[in-house]
């Protein structure tokens, strides 16, 4: 699968309270296959990971201020969850904005676990087939979303999963997604 994004630059959205194996995970297989990833979020220095929400599980340096970006500079985007984590970028605009202009924009978007409140927050979940963290099923059911238990879901430019049991399946697919991402000029 080497090299199949080409260089294809990422952003992934995250804050304190991440969870690690949802970032760092995607994070590789998009970077086995040639993409450029950079976390992106509302302060800069490291975000707190956690494991299950609970344990500590070290940071992640962060690249780029989610209000200093925007989605021209990027072919894809990934949000990982964590509870804290989405929770957290909903109260940020300069988040809920940058989520939204990339749904707009038709640039493939990719979410998991609890990541997908992050469309709800941006407001652009009515309409499509989405999954999540069991948890968050009904806030998305609420925002206008149909709902289905799957391991990974696609819906035009947005792919959902689950949950970390899911992430072999959501891996291979955001790469199979985000290759089909124009190439931005840059």
């Amino acid at each position: 699968m080497a090299a199949v994004l080409n260089g294809r630059r990422v952003a992934i959205l995250a804050a304190d309270g991440v969870e690690r194996v949802e970032l760092e995970r995607p994070r590789q297989a998009l970077e086995d296959a040639g993409a450029h990833a950079e976390v992106v979020s509302i302060a800069s220095g490291e975000i707190q990971a956690r494991n299950q929400d609970l344990v500590d599980a070290g940071t992640f340096a962060v690249d780029r201020l989610v209000d200093e970006v925007s989605v021209d500079d990027y072919e894809a985007l990934l949000l990982p969850g964590g509870t804290v984590n989405p929770d957290k970028l909903r109260m940020e605009p300069a988040a809920v904005q940058f989520v939204r202009s990339f749904v707009q924009s038709g640039k493939p978007v990719a979410s998991i676990c609890h990541g997908p409140w992050n469309f709800v927050e941006a407001d652009v979940a009515r309409g499509r087939r989405l999954t999540s963290w069991p948890s968050v099923r009904t806030d998305l059911r609420n925002a206008g979303a149909e709902v289905v238990d799957e391991q990974v879901v696609t819906d035009g430019n947005i792919t959902t999963s689950r949950s970390p049991d899911d992430l072999p399946a959501f891996c291979e697919r955001i790469v199979e997604e985000f290759a089909r991402a124009p190439r931005s000029g840059r």
